[in-house]
């Protein structure tokens, strides 16, 4: 039977505004592509983000614009050869790549009869726990949620005028580690100065405190910096990962950045080579999203896959948390159903 292309868009309202140094967030829009063989339902997702100048449309768009590939698939065809074939056409847009990617990558273990990241890891032992995300907020609103989602990471949004005072607060309501996140919101100076006071504050690593492009700059933060310097903006895609590695400790790799399972799993490959740390993260996704990352977990430093946990209503089932420790779905693929 020819493979079968569905593509679906929701849209997530989430617990609480989430504002980051550059937009507020209170409805997620997402994309959930469906491929099925007639047995078996693979599922990827794609999230709105401006940032990355991705839209409902322009996802929806580009996912049809290759069904007429996927519909004529040989059986059995191996995730890393269909994303070779559907690069070149979407290689404009690598969040609609990364859902169709997931989504096959999915269907692909169901029909193997084995859960997805059984493909390259033989165990779950050690699986690093996610972080809980604080938005930016007014202090107390921030120390309250803190105090209403005991866990024992929380990465704190930063870029604000007042972003020392913020971390000393929220340290007098918890001793959960910190790590912070500045969305490309701070200057070298600032940098330096901030993580000889975060160091004392318990923060683990500071990620992309500088404007991405700034590369003369994170030069200098990883040779000066009392803290690890952990790339997210600059770290898009596969080529990105050996630039990265002169200027920053680590990278933290997005699905829907790099295009899906496939490069993120080379990424992977080429950072522990060169001795980075590695992070995954997520962008607000349900729980298709997140139970696709957290199968990347074995592989993995650090995870941020709380994205679902922020969300009003989930639209699948699949991967949990239990104070961070990640929780797999029983079942082959990556354990997520849509409702």
């Amino acid at each position: 039977m020819k493979l079968q292309l569905t593509i679906h868009n929701f849209e997530l309202p989430l617990k609480d505004p989430f504002t980051i140094s550059r937009y507020t967030v209170t409805v997620q829009k997402t994309v959930v592509v469906a491929i099925s063989d007639g047995m078996y339902t693979g599922y990827g997702e794609a999230t709105v983000n401006p940032y990355y100048n991705s839209t409902v449309e322009s996802i929806q768009a580009s996912a049809r614009s290759v069904s007429a590939i996927l519909e004529a698939l040989e059986e059995h065809t191996h995730p890393t050869q269909l994303w070779e074939q559907l690069e070149p056409k979407l290689k404009d847009n690598y969040f609609a790549l990364c859902a169709i990617d997931c989504a096959y990558w999915d269907l692909y273990a169901k029909q193997q009869q084995k859960p997805l990241r059984r493909f390259w890891s033989e165990h779950d032992l050690k699986l690093p726990k996610t972080n809980y995300t604080i938005g930016i907020d007014e202090i107390p609103v921030m120390q309250s949620k803190i105090q209403q989602t005991p866990w024992p990471i929380y990465k704190i949004k930063l870029g604000t005028k007042n972003d020392v005072e913020i971390i000393q607060k929220l340290r007098e309501v918890t001793d959960a580690v910190f790590r912070v996140d500045a969305n490309c919101a701070w200057t070298v100076e600032e940098t330096l100065k901030n993580a000889e006071i975060l160091k004392q504050l318990g923060v683990e690593f500071i990620e992309q405190p500088l404007q991405a492009d700034n590369w003369k700059g994170m030069e200098i933060l990883k040779k000066e910096s009392v803290l690890p310097i952990i790339a997210d903006e600059s770290c898009q895609k596969l080529a990105d990962v050996s630039t990265c590695a002169k200027v920053f400790h680590g990278i933290n790799i997005k699905l829907m950045k790099c295009g899906g399972m496939t490069p993120a799993l080379q990424m992977i490959q080429i950072a522990k080579a060169k001795q980075l740390k590695i992070m995954a993260g997520c962008m607000t996704e349900s729980s298709i999203g997140i139970s696709n990352l957290t199968q990347l977990a074995p592989l993995l430093d650090y995870i941020d896959a709380d994205g679902a946990l922020l969300l009003q209503n989930d639209i699948a089932s699949g991967v949990g948390f239990n104070y961070g420790e990640i929780s797999y779905a029983t079942g082959n693929g990556s354990g997520a159903i849509l409702l």
